[in-house]
């Protein structure tokens, strides 16, 4: 199933952009905002087309868009893979691993933002959003854990506010969103689903739809702010 949204918030003059279109919700993200018509061009960038640890290949992407970028969505995020795991205790903590979590959670993604958003038109709605998740909320944080993911996204919070404030400055209709995709059922969530009694589990499709309906429900006065798949804000 395809995530369907119209978005007719968005002006029809410009590109969408996709970064992590190789995982599950980033595809479906990519094929959500094909379906809709809204967009000219969709570009779906995957690890080949752009490295989040590697700046010039950010610029380089940025660099390769013939249309100006009226939406651009991070979708990427890292749990577990190589040397990283979610820690359970201080005891597991390792400095290599929490400097990895950040460089592709929190720096990757404001990188992004500092070479595709200076593309944005200066007028007219355009939105760069980028995957957070509720574990990176301190307000949220009841069961500790997890250090290096969570403190990345708080980190990747922090920043998309920055660059919300930055933005406004220059094009007060963009707006800036960090947005919780709930637990979606892709390799990222594998190993932990079912971790939490009456935890629910989505598709990709279903997730993506969702946060498309976020980003075009959402406007200038809301930029800088966290929200969940069911429109929520998420606290800080």
């Amino acid at each position: 199933m395809i995530a369907t949204c119209p978005l007719e918030s968005f002006p029809a003059d410009g590109c969408a952009v996709v970064i992590g279109a190789g995982g599950g919700i980033g595809a479906a993200l990519a094929d959500g905002l094909a379906a809709s018509g809204r967009f000219p061009a969709v570009h779906a960038l995957r690890r080949a087309d752009l490295d989040l640890e590697d700046e010039a290949s950010i610029a380089a992407a940025a660099a390769r868009l013939d249309v100006p970028p009226r939406l651009v969505i991070v979708a990427t995020g890292l749990l577990h893979g190589q040397g990283v795991a979610p820690e359970k205790a201080l005891r597991a903590v390792d400095p290599a691993a929490l400097l990895k979590s950040y460089a592709v959670n929190a720096v990757g993604p404001v990188l992004v933002a500092k070479h595709f958003t200076p593309l944005f038109p200066r007028t007219g709605k355009a939105v760069f959003a980028a995957l957070s998740a509720r574990v990176g909320s301190l307000g949220d944080n009841r069961l500790g854990g997890w250090h290096g993911y969570r403190a990345s996204k708080a980190a990747l919070n922090m920043l998309l506010r920055n660059v919300a404030i930055e933005l406004t400055r220059s094009r007060p209709q963009a707006v800036c969103l960090a947005l919780h995709p709930g637990t979606v059922d892709t390799g990222l969530s594998a190993p932990f689903q079912g971790g939490v009694p009456g935890e629910r589990l989505f598709t990709p499709a279903f997730s993506a739809a969702r946060l498309l309906e976020v980003i075009d429900r959402r406007g200038p006065e809301d930029s800088g702010g966290v929200f969940d798949w069911a429109d929520k804000p998420v606290p800080w």
